[in-house]
């Protein structure tokens, strides 16, 4: 456990409120061990600017990050640009995605995210079978964030159909444990791997948790998926790919005789420890079931515009009791920033209105409701706390005369100066710092990681090269 710290911010905003001269005492387990406003700076303080609270990225895939810049011009939809996130998929092995990970959390840790869920399916070889080593992608996927400095939350997923009443197809196979009562066992024994190796690092900040998901109505079964709401324990989080394509609510319909909301009801899954993400394409019982059961909905802008899924009802959503969290997803923009405009602005093309959501409301979603649908508990900055803060130039030629209380919808990522996670600064005007990865990368640049990592991928047969191919 490190020594206790203390940090003197010039403006820290809290619950959206601009709260001058702040001091944060950090304790020995990486949390907020005291919290001091309009005070001054005293010697031995680590002075900070302008603050935001830890900011989460609710939904990541971080192996749609070798697709970015490659797949944008293809027309189609999202079931075309599925094909090339099956070929990305494919060729990755636990050493690839190792240094994949570790590049793309990089990213996300320099841009002001200090939490990401990890949406994880890629458990096996391509063909089905176990890697010789026990969890050796989701290891990879712990080891990176642990080497980054970044909060990670796996949300390891079951993936055992590949759609309704439709078994997988071969690129497919490396997603599933072929039955809920495999998976399940694979989670059990994944969990107390990880935490052996937390065990095995008493003085480190504990970064991984594990959560878990289920891929979606068209990938688990209702029988599979009443098993594992059963086996698993109450207090994990659990998240959803949910009502993300008109095509998925058509066929649980057909198949169910209700919508993927009516079938999770059913099951006893809406719960405020569920998380279902797009949730693009919802009727009106279904928007009320979920704020009925305080059901958090995680939604992705920047790929929901990408891919062309849609807009969601997300003001509504909020309106009748659904907590609203953020992801990148397949992380072809990777900015905090540009999620919680995009909320909004989505919400201002469908409506006509402004204002939809307050600024204070978009980090809300974006910081204290993600950690909380990642089971990280409170992110208010209040004792007892994650001591996770981002730094933001308020000074940039993006945020200069901007109001502090509305800087979010004036920043970027680019803007993000000092991240501190578990009260150690991790990442220092876009570069990592004092983290294991830090020393991989001179001077700790991500670009330097991303650059590295992708050079792998390009020398494999992946059918997405970065250039077209050249005239015959």
């Amino acid at each position: 456990m490190q020594p206790p710290v203390t940090y003197w911010c010039q403006s820290l905003l809290v619950d959206g409120v601009a709260v001058l001269g702040v001091r944060v005492t950090v304790g020995a387990d990486g949390r907020i061990a005291d919290r001091a406003d309009a005070v001054p700076a005293e010697p031995g303080d680590i002075r900070l600017g302008t603050v935001l609270p830890g900011l989460a990225n609710a939904h990541s895939h971080a192996f749609h990050r070798a697709l970015r810049g490659r797949t944008h011009d293809q027309g189609g939809d999202f079931w075309r640009w599925r094909e090339s996130m099956y070929a990305a998929a494919h060729i990755l092995t636990p050493e690839r995605y190792l240094h994949l990970a570790r590049a793309v959390f990089a990213e996300m840790l320099v841009s002001g995210y200090t939490a990401v869920g990890e949406f994880h399916y890629l458990h096996h070889q391509p063909d089905g079978t176990p890697y010789p080593q026990a969890h050796a992608m989701e290891r990879a996927l712990a080891t990176a964030a642990r080497e980054v400095g970044i909060r990670l939350v796996l949300l390891d997923t079951s993936y055992l159909a590949g759609g309704l009443n439709t078994p997988l197809r071969p690129e497919q196979r490396g997603f599933s444990d072929g039955s809920a009562t495999g998976w399940l066992a694979r989670w059990t024994s994944l969990r107390d791997s990880l935490a052996a190796d937390a065990a095995a690092r008493p003085a480190e900040p504990a970064l991984v948790t594990l959560g878990a998901a289920l891929h979606s109505v068209r990938a688990v079964p209702r029988d599979a998926m009443s098993e594992i709401l059963a086996g698993l324990p109450p207090e994990v989080p659990l998240h959803i790919h949910l009502s993300e394509q008109h095509r998925e609510n058509a066929d649980c319909l057909a198949a169910y005789q209700t919508t993927p909301t009516g079938l999770l009801d059913g099951l006893g899954a809406l719960t405020p420890r569920l998380s279902v993400v797009h949730a693009t394409h919802l009727g009106d019982d279904d928007l009320r079931l979920l704020g009925a059961h305080g059901v958090t909905v995680v939604m992705c802008p920047s790929t929901e515009a990408d891919l062309g899924d849609g807009i969601g009802r997300a003001r509504e959503l909020a309106a009748a009791g659904s907590p609203i969290a953020l992801g990148s997803d397949q992380n072809a923009v990777i900015d905090p920033f540009l999620e919680m405009r995009g909320l909004e602005m989505g919400e201002r093309l469908a409506s006509g209105s402004r204002g939809r959501f307050t600024a204070a409301a978009l980090l809300q979603a974006a910081g204290t409701d993600g950690y909380a649908a990642l089971g990280l508990g409170r992110a208010r900055l209040a004792p007892g706390d994650p001591a996770d803060l981002v730094e933001v130039d308020a000074h940039s030629i993006r945020t200069v005369g901007a109001r502090t209380d509305q800087l979010v919808l004036a920043a970027t990522a680019g803007d993000v100066r000092r991240v501190v996670v578990a009260g150690r600064v991790v990442a220092d005007a876009g570069r990592l710092v004092h983290t294991p990865a830090a020393a991989l990368a001179p001077p700790g640049s991500p670009a330097v990681l991303l650059r590295n990592a992708l050079d792998t991928l390009d020398t494999l047969d992946t059918g997405i090269s970065p250039d077209p191919p050249s005239p015959a």
